[in-house]
């Protein structure tokens, strides 16, 4: 079994958090957060502080906080430099896959549950749905998983170049 990460998310890192949870890994994420808050919760609760903040950066690692300075052109060369640096796949396992708005581990879902809480025309052509037990929002694999095959494809690609 893969191991899973745990990190925190400044505010400029939204996007990557979602991919990251999607992923399988436990990510903190809030815009409201400070420099101080997240110094603190990341050594506290023992994670990898991610930034985009060159100064928290520093700062966290005089600090003995375990961060990594992120930069990358888009979502799926970020990712690849965090795959490579810790050492984890860029491979989508709904098993550990966790919600990307509210980081909870996300279930699959009999295909009746979700009658009336998807479109109808969604519910006819699917029939594979996993739900978040904590924000209650409902997935599928729908046309959006080409745009996250590809992504984590260029990802990959980029993975093995560097």
């Amino acid at each position: 079994m893969v191991q899973t990460l745990r990190f925190i998310a400044d505010g400029m890192l939204g996007k990557l958090a979602r991919w990251l949870r999607m992923l399988g890994h436990n990510v903190k994420y809030s815009s409201k957060l400070g420099d101080k808050e997240l110094l603190k919760i990341a050594k506290k609760e023992k994670r990898i502080l991610l930034t985009r903040d060159l100064e928290l950066y520093q700062q966290a690692l005089s600090h003995n906080v375990e961060a990594f300075y992120v930069n990358g052109k888009n979502e799926a060369e970020k990712l690849a430099k965090l795959a490579k640096r810790y050492n984890f796949d860029l491979e989508i396992n709904l098993k550990t896959s966790r919600c990307p708005k509210c980081n909870a581990r996300i279930n699959p879902v009999l295909k009746e549950k979700v009658r009336g809480k998807v479109p109808e025309t969604t519910f006819t052509y699917y029939n594979e749905f996993w739900e978040c037990p904590k924000c209650g929002q409902i997935y599928w694999q729908g046309s959006h998983w080409n745009r996250i095959r590809k992504t984590l494809e260029e990802a990959r690609k980029i993975f093995k170049e560097n």
